[in-house]
Formats: C-alpha cells, sequence, structure tokens
C-alpha cells in the first residue's frame, strides 16, 4: 500500500479554500474511487486522468485506487482537481517522487491526451497561494491573469508531461513572477460629447468624487442614458487591493477577466428584465450577479420602475451593507457588493410629464401607480435625485460658446477631492458610518437648524439626514473646504426630492 498527498484548491463564493487530495493505492480488484463530495464533473475526472496518464506514456496502477479528497464537507466541483488526482495517482504508484510535491500546488482540468486546460477561477487561487508560500502549477491558458498577483510564484504548463519533467528535475518549468503587460485602455466616449445639462453633470461629478448613488428623473431622449454610460470615465483608477477584488469576482464568473480593463471601474447595464438570481447571484452552486460583478464600480440601471419590484427590493440591503450572502440547503456563499447605483426613470407612463412640449395626458393615479413601482425605501438609500429636462435646440447644434468639458478635466477634480477624503477618513465620503459622520461631518449651528427644518418641512428620514451630511462633505471637498458650509449644505439637500413627502 502506498499513499501520497497533493494540495489544490477548491471554490466557496470567491475564496479559494485549501483542498487536500490524498491517493492511496493498494492490492485489490482494480477499481478507482473517489470520495470526499465530488460533484459529477469531479467523478468524471477518473477517465479523464486515466486516459492522460496513459498518453503521457505513464502505467495507470492495477490495483484498488481511493481518492480522498478532504475537507470531507466542502464541495467539490468542475475539473480543477484532475492535475492534482494525476500527480497523486503517479506519485502513489512510484512513477514520480512524492517527497516534493509539498512545494506545491496544482489546478487544472487534463484532456484524455495529456493537455492541460483552463479553469475559471485562477486569480483566487493564485492569491492563497501565494499566502501559502507555495508554488502554484497551473495550466498556461491561466498564467497571464493569474500574474496579476504580485509575488505569487507562478510554473505555467501546457502538459500532464512537462510537469512530471518539472518534479523528476528532468526539465525545469520557468517559473512566472512579474505582470503581464496590459493594455492601455482607450475611452471612446467623453463627457464633452453632451451638450448642456451643466446641473446633471456637476450632480455626476458629486457622486463620482463621493461614490453617491444617483437617480436621473426625465422624459426620453435627454442623455439620461448618456450620462450614465460617461460616468466611468471620470472614476480614478482603481487600487491595487480593489482590482484583485473585482478581478477575482470575474475571474469565478461566466463573464471571464479583461486584463486590458482589470485596473478600471467596472460598469454594468443589466437589462430590466433581469431576474432577482441574475443581479444578486445563484445557482446550485453560487455564483456572482450584477451587483457583485460591478463591485467597486457602478451598476446603472435604466427604465428603473420597468424593473421586477422583486429584483429592486433585493438592492437594498447590499447598498447598505456592501456585501451579499447566498444562502443554499447545503452551503453559503458571500460576495462583496460595494457598488454606485445610477439609475434613470421617466417621470410618468408616457415619459413626457412636466415636458415643455405638452404631450403628457397622465391622469395624476397613473403617475403615482408609476413610481410607485420604486419603493419609499429605496428611494431613501438613493442620495441624489436629479430632474433631466430637455436640451434647448440651439444647445443641442453646437453646445457651449466656450465649449463643453472634457471628461479628464473633471476626473483630475474628482480624484483631488477623492484623496482629500482619504487623507481626512481613509474612504470615500458615502461609506461613512454614524460615528464617522459626528467627527467628519460637522455643521456650525445655522446648519443644523436649516437640515432640521428642512427635515421636518419635506418629512425625510432619519437616513436622509446622514446621505445629505455625506453629500455635503463631498461638496466641500471639491471646493477645496475643510468645512461644511450653509452653501454646501444647501445644495445637498436640493438633490432630495422623490423621497420628500410635499
Amino acid at each position: 500500500m502506498s499513499l501520497a498527498v497533493v494540495y489544490s484548491r477548491g471554490r466557496s463564493g470567491i475564496a479559494a479554500p485549501l483542498v487536500t487530495v490524498e491517493v492511496q493505492v493498494s492490492s485489490g480488484l482494480p477499481a478507482l474511487n473517489i470520495v470526499g463530495l465530488p460533484e459529477t464533473a469531479v467523478k468524471e475526472s477518473r477517465d479523464r486522468v486515466r486516459g492522460a496518464i496513459i498518453n503521457s506514456r505513464f502505467e495507470f496502477p492495477i490495483g484498488r485506487v481511493t481518492i480522498n479528497l478532504a475537507p470531507a464537507d466542502l464541495p467539490k466541483e468542475g475539473g480543477r482537481f484532475d492535475l492534482a488526482i494525476a500527480l497523486g495517482i503517479l506519485a502513489a504508484s512510484q512513477q514520480i517522487p512524492k517527497n516534493r510535491l509539498d512545494e506545491y500546488e496544482c489546478i487544472g482540468e487534463l484532456s484524455l491526451g495529456g493537455e492541460l486546460r483552463m479553469i475559471p477561477g485562477a486569480l483566487p487561487v493564485a492569491i492563497q497561494t501565494r499566502n501559502a508560500n507555495r508554488q502554484l502549477i497551473l495550466p498556461i491558458g491561466n498564467a497571464d491573469e493569474a500574474a496579476l498577483i504580485k509575488d505569487a510564484q507562478l510554473l505555467p504548463a501546457n502538459s500532464l508531461l512537462e510537469v512530471c519533467a518539472h518534479i523528476c528535475g528532468q526539465q525545469l518549468i520557468e517559473l512566472q513572477v512579474s505582470q503581464p503587460e496590459l493594455i492601455e485602455d482607450i475611452c471612446e466616449i467623453d463627457f464633452a460629447d453632451v451638450h448642456g445639462q451643466y446641473h446633471v453633470k456637476r450632480a455626476m461629478e458629486i457622486a463620482a468624487a463621493g461614490a453617491h448613488n444617483l437617480l436621473m428623473l426625465g422624459p426620453p431622449g435627454t442623455g439620461k442614458s448618456m450620462l450614465a454610460a460617461r460616468l466611468p470615465t471620470i472614476l480614478p483608477e482603481l487600487s491595487e487591493q480593489q482590482a484583485q477584488e473585482t478581478a477575482a469576482i470575474a475571474s469565478i464568473s461566466d463573464k471571464g477577466l479583461d486584463l486590458s480593463r482589470w485596473r478600471l471601474p467596472p460598469f454594468r447595464a443589466p437589462h430590466h428584465t433581469a431576474s432577482a438570481a441574475a443581479m444578486v447571484g445563484g445557482g446550485s452552486n453560487p455564483k456572482p450577479g450584477e451587483i457583485s460583478l460591478s463591485h467597486n464600480g457602478t451598476l446603472f440601471l435604466d427604465e428603473l420602475p420597468e424593473f421586477d419590484r422583486k429584483v429592486l427590493e433585493v438592492l437594498r440591503e447590499p447598498l447598505e451593507t456592501g456585501h451579499i450572502t447566498i444562502s443554499r440547503a447545503n452551503r453559503q456563499a458571500d460576495f462583496p457588493a460595494n457598488f454606485q447605483l445610477i439609475a434613470a426613470m421617466n417621470p410618468c407612463p408616457c415619459g413626457y410629464l412636466g415636458d415643455a412640449s405638452g404631450r403628457c395626458h397622465c391622469s395624476s393615479e397613473q403617475v403615482a401607480r408609476y413610481r410607485a413601482r420604486v419603493s419609499g425605501p429605496l428611494l431613501d438609500r438613493v442620495d441624489m435625485h436629479l430632474d433631466v429636462p430637455r436640451v434647448a435646440l440651439n444647445m443641442l447644434r453646437k453646445g457651449s460658446a466656450e465649449g463643453e468639458e472634457r471628461s479628464s478635466t473633471i476626473r483630475q477634480r474628482v480624484i483631488a477631492a477623492r484623496q482629500k477624503a482619504f487623507n481626512r477618513q481613509g474612504k470615500t465620503n458615502s461609506a461613512l458610518n454614524a460615528a464617522d459622520i459626528k467627527v467628519f461631518c460637522d455643521l456650525p449651528e445655522a446648519g443644523h437648524q436649516l437640515l432640521e427644518q428642512a427635515l421636518e418641512k419635506f418629512g425625510l428620514s432619519h437616513r436622509a439626514y446622514h446621505r445629505i451630511l455625506k453629500l455635503a462633505r463631498t461638496i466641500a471637498d471639491l471646493a477645496n473646504a475643510e468645512t461644511i458650509s450653509i452653501t454646501h449644505l444647501s445644495e445637498a439637500i436640493s438633490y432630495r426630492k422623490l423621497d420628500r413627502t410635499r
């Protein structure tokens, strides 16, 4: 009887828990059994591994082969354990040395010919392997993605034969530790494309500087979607830690990771027919939804009232907590969901309420029913409510006389304001909690009186009270002011509209 141990990594949310692959070869009737809560794709690896071993000119052991994937209570899925299982069988049958296997962790799916195929979720594996101070053997197709992690020691291989030659010391695989060359992103859209709408551009700048949620209300064709699509052009690049978190989510999703944009904030715009599961994530093996794919970036919901009411309500908790927990009968998965919500909607069913054209014939009951599709608690979590009117025809033709301001100019002000906030409190203004607000959003006595009068007059909630203060702090940062003035506070109050009782 012979026993070999190989280390690999599973998947649980965006985590990559350690999986110890134990292989025992003993005498008895020929059989191969896999235990340790394997799913169908893992059970099928016995045939892939057998074909890969034989076609790589090794001998498949004759006898009873037992493979244990520990820990036993962690569900195992996919073909990511193929390489570790094959190496364990070869080591247990004494065809490769087993004394060096504890230096490595292995992931990769095997073809019948022994070639290594890509797997999803290589980035979280690279992070955990680096933290464990081991070298990671992985398919060459996953190497560029895993190389985004600094100090990760990667051994990219094409086949099982290459891996065995490395372990035996016959032909070493070159260690890859540097990050790949990333393609510079060239933005084809710009805020200069938007003529007029200066108050909306101002609001978008404030939203970008403080990572505040924003809702635009206006007739069709006034530029709501156009403005929202240009918000990423004024956002600062992600920090390395933020980029790794966001890239890890993309890595385990079906969307894949775009290496050329991994330092840019994500922008997601799901269709209004999206289900609740598509929005928050789900499945028997939970995968991230749109709110997690937009982590550290923007989630844009166009035609907000057309979304199913249940879909909108699932956004309420993530907007407050910044993460989502998906529970299933046999497991739970936690995904980060710290996103900035940008939404757009028409003012009434026909879309032309308040428009100068006078085309709207909706009754007050129809307007009320239409707006009631978006609940009050959800609106209460949106920092800014903004009217987007129709642009004058002369402005539409040629823009302003001085020319429209470019995204690069606005972006510099946004970066300066965010840096001011980070230097002061270590986080964006929208992330301030109640204790932080007392310290960093102090008001003069006249400011307290103005805010209390606004809350009483408009019937605003206590949540709105705190959101107004955080918004005023961002406006002050853009003005490079150390304290919040009455002017900053008044502008912040003016952005609360739809949740007013009168």
